[in-house]
């Protein structure tokens, strides 16, 4: 009974990609370039500046907001990439990652905030994310490919959609914690619910937001070292050339840089966040 049973979801896909794409291709043109634009800005500024100054700039950066361990670890590290002559893949692979990640931020916290004031917001990105989040992360480089080629556009839309579940997730749970006496006091005094969004339920969810702004930067560095298999460059590159070429050197100096951009990346955002809770 079951060998005449068949679901055609493979050719039902492949239709329906082959009925949209040239239509919206004109759009996703200019998509492309103008992320383009961005991440290549971004780039040629990181790599031609000098790298000392790159290491003096961020150990500062990481003082100020992590500490004076945090600020000496970070020069340490950007000195062992610099030593491993992995700068410019580590530069690249940053570029990627910071623009991925300020894109599906500033597309996710507001996602975030209108799922918390609204049930109905809610209850619809509610399965979108759980598809997101369950879905295997190299079947986010097909529909990129498709979409916008090969190279660092199509990793860069791959990288800020694998990102932005957490910021969207945190963002509404950190609102929708906020204890609902203080919320009650605010509307007792007059406020109404945008004054209320503003000066009480966002300051008070910050913690849980940064806590979301975290998990967007690591698993847009994740979602970079994958996006390698689509041109996305970088430090993913040296790693899945070694994969290719059985160059265990490489790619361990490509893991390293990738570990070092990814500690220092995480304790930073992490102390912002501790700085935030005890705020």
């Amino acid at each position: 009974m079951l060998n005449n049973f068949s679901i055609p979801l493979k050719e039902v896909v492949n239709n329906f990609f082959e009925d949209i794409v040239p239509s919206i291709t004109p759009f996703t043109n200019e998509i492309s370039d103008f992320l383009d634009s961005i991440l290549q800005k971004l780039e040629s500024i990181l790599l031609s500046v000098n790298p000392i100054i790159i290491m003096v700039l961020l150990g500062i950066l990481a003082l100020v907001l992590a500490g004076k361990k945090m600020g000496i670890f970070t020069v340490v590290s950007l000195l062992v990439i610099s030593g491993l002559d992995i700068w410019e893949q580590a530069m690249s692979t940053l570029s990627l990652v910071l623009t991925g990640t300020f894109i599906a931020l500033l597309v996710g916290i507001p996602l975030g905030v209108l799922a918390s004031q609204s049930k109905v917001m809610e209850r619809i990105l509610r399965p979108i994310l759980d598809f997101m989040q369950t879905l295997p992360s190299f079947v986010y480089l097909i529909p990129a490919v498709i979409f916008f080629g090969l190279g660092k556009v199509s990793a860069l839309v791959a990288i800020l959609i694998f990102a932005m579940p957490p910021a969207i997730r945190l963002t509404n749970l950190g609102i929708r914690q906020v204890d609902e006496d203080k919320v009650e006091a605010a509307k007792a005094f007059g406020s109404n619910r945008i004054q209320i969004l503003k000066e009480v339920q966002l300051p008070l969810a910050l913690p849980t937001i940064m806590a979301g702004v975290n998990q967007c930067i690591m698993m847009a560095l994740s979602m970079s070292v994958i996006a390698a298999m689509i041109g996305a460059g970088g430090l993913g590159r040296d790693v899945l050339t070694a994969m290719q070429t059985v160059d265990i050197g490489l790619g361990v100096e490509g893991g390293v840089g990738i570990v070092l951009i990814a500690i220092l990346l995480d304790r930073i955002t992490e102390n912002i966040s501790k700085g935030q809770e005890t705020a």
